[in-house]
């Protein structure tokens, strides 16, 4: 297994946890619209960074990035592996063909 999914599975296992005890539970425990906006806040960051070209800031706000989207899916229990699920589903297909087909 990965890194992601171990951290995939380590979230998952936070749903339970006592949101004194974690982090990932506090924010779990203030619902999907709050994982979502903390998601949100650490792209913007990421994207900032990528403008400066500081490759270690961007690398780490990289990071937070794809725990917030971990977070962000659990919240509405979407697994990793069901968005694995629909990146294989695209392979092959062009970028192009298939946002013209949304």
């Amino acid at each position: 297994m990965s890194t992601l999914h171990d951290l995939a599975r380590t979230i998952a296992a936070r749903k339970s946890a006592d949101p004194e005890s974690s982090w990932t539970a506090k924010l779990l425990a203030k619902g999907p619209e709050k994982c979502a906006e903390k998601f949100g806040e650490e792209a913007i960051e990421a994207i900032i960074e990528a403008t400066k070209g500081d490759r270690a800031r961007l690398t780490a706000e990289a990071a937070d990035v794809l725990y917030h989207l971990l977070v962000m899916l659990a919240a509405r229990d979407i697994s990793l592996e069901e968005v694995e699920a629909e990146l294989v589903r695209r392979e092959g297909t062009s970028g192009l063909d298939e946002k013209a087909a949304r």
